[in-house]
């Protein structure tokens, strides 16, 4: 009798957690207050542009993240807090992209900001001439 009170306790301490349910984990997707920000860098003659440095700024903390495009020329940056502006720029192989706003009026999930490699960066040498 002692031996079966203690089989029974111990199968159901064991199937006790089984029957616990968590509430699924909130995915990023379904986030309201999370946004995606993603496009393409093309050079000036219209080509993808691999290895281009896509800088983005939050206008609020003026905090920069980089990402460096794929071969086909594409970035993306997750994330991002939907109540805050942000700043989107490229740079690569001596040319920059002029910049793009993503607005807080913006109300799209996943914002596409595509960029055109097409201004000759600055030389900083002759700037501090």
């Amino acid at each position: 009798m002692r031996f079966q009170l203690i089989s029974m306790f111990l199968l159901g301490a064991l199937l006790a957690p089984a029957q616990i349910e968590f509430p699924p984990k909130k995915k990023e997707k379904d986030d309201p207050t999370i946004r995606i920000v993603q496009g393409t860098v093309r050079d000036a003659s219209d080509q993808f542009a691999p290895a281009a440095v896509v800088q983005i700024k939050n206008m609020k903390t003026l905090q920069i993240r980089s990402f460096i495009t794929k071969e086909d020329g594409k970035f993306m940056f997750n994330n991002l807090a939907r109540d805050v502006d942000y700043e989107v720029k490229a740079e690569g192989k001596g040319f920059v992209s002029a910049a793009k706003t993503v607005s807080t009026f913006d109300d799209r999930k996943v914002a596409v900001v595509n960029l055109k490699l097409d201004t000759a960066k600055p030389d900083s040498k002759s700037e501090k001439k």
